[in-house]
């Protein structure tokens, strides 16, 4: 589906900054910032990225902080009267 149609179908931009355990040394935490169309409130395509992550990945999830906003409103989203071309 492309992006424009999954946003004609409710589908908003939406951020997460997940802070993950390295493997390595689990008393430092690292960032990672994903980003993807996604339906709020339930988000199931980032649900389906952190069910992929602690399957297979070795950093441990520490927290996850989700951001996500609209693109088209109706205000942003108009139909026009008229076609004029200037010579």
């Amino acid at each position: 589906m492309a992006d424009f149609e999954k946003q004609l179908r409710d589908y908003r931009l939406t951020t997460a900054e997940i802070l993950y355990h390295m493997p390595d040394h689990p008393a430092l935490l690292q960032t990672y910032v994903w980003q993807d169309y996604d339906m709020a409130p339930r988000f199931p395509v980032l649900q389906q990225f952190l069910d992929f992550w602690e399957s297979s990945l070795d950093g441990r999830l520490h927290s996850v902080k989700v951001a996500s906003t609209e693109i088209i409103t109706p205000s942003d989203m108009r139909f026009t009267e008229a076609l004029k071309t200037l010579h």
